[in-house]
């Protein structure tokens, strides 16, 4: 069995963050390993606390897994302050740890669907710190747009966004399109692949749910299954999308907010 770690918050009501990775890696038949950053309250309808883990301790998860069980992958999620940022780049930093040669997703939590900062600015430019480590970074339109310091509204704009994260930080960049930007149709969402040198649209059907809970963290945790499982990034990508579009088809509607996906649609449940 592949094994692989997410460095994220823990989301009480199990939608997102570290619970949506682990069910999206046993999902892929991964085993998965954590650190978590941050330990948040939340339901499908609101954030109420949250406290972040000391530094230290995020260091000492992550030297503890790699000390011990050996990862083909790792993703990133709410790395919550500059402090777990600087943190996790010491780590990842020291080639005697063996992190760097771990394929490595980037989600870069920082801003939310509706536009507000999560992070400091300070933690804003720690991000191109860490980009230099990833195999793939998969930003949503507000965080695209605040990293390129653009607003994005179009397919083209997405594009030029793309290639200047590229340039950058030299990583493959997915930017998902998510309900600001269709594909063909208004029924289709649409997410930009780039590699430095050739562009991929992926598209999927426009679901209309408000069971989206968690579908950036569970994308992401499923590029990284993919890549744990040896497939290439367009691949994983691929996959990942497919397997995002399923699990928000087959939600369990629990909650009365944004309700969570069923992360294990494919397999049989009693």
């Amino acid at each position: 069995m592949k094994a692989a770690l997410t460095i994220a918050g823990s989301d009480s009501s199990g939608g997102a963050g570290i619970q949506a990775d682990l069910k999206t890696f046993q999902a892929f038949g991964i085993f998965g390993t954590t650190a978590i950053t941050a330990v948040t309250c939340q339901n499908t309808q609101k954030v109420s606390d949250i406290q972040g883990i000391d530094p230290g301790i995020v260091k000492s998860q992550i030297l503890a897994v790699l000390e011990d069980i050996p990862l083909t992958a790792a993703k990133t999620g709410m790395l919550y302050s500059a402090e777990i940022m600087r943190a996790f780049l010491d780590v990842w930093s020291d080639k005697s740890t063996g992190a760097s040669e771990i394929p490595l997703v980037v989600d870069p939590v920082m801003v939310s669907t509706s536009g507000d900062r999560l992070v400091s600015e300070e933690a804003e430019m720690l991000y191109f710190e860490i980009f230099k480590h990833a195999k793939i970074i998969t930003p949503n339109l507000p965080e695209a747009s605040v990293l390129v310091s653009k607003k994005i509204e179009s397919i083209s704009e997405m594009k030029e966004a793309a290639v200047i994260l590229f340039e950058k930080t030299h990583s493959n960049i997915l930017i998902k399109g998510g309900h600001g930007i269709s594909g063909k149709n208004q029924n289709e969402s649409l997410d930009i692949f780039y590699d430095g040198n050739n562009f991929t649209e992926f598209s999927a059907e426009r679901i209309k749910s408000t069971n989206t809970h968690g579908t950036g963290c569970t994308l992401s945790a499923a590029i990284a299954a993919g890549l744990a499982l040896g497939m290439e990034v367009k691949e994983a990508v691929k996959t990942a999308k497919e397997y995002v579009t399923g699990a928000i088809q087959h939600a369990p509607g629990l909650g009365s907010g944004h309700g969570p996906l069923n992360h294990m649609w494919r397999q049989k449940t009693r």
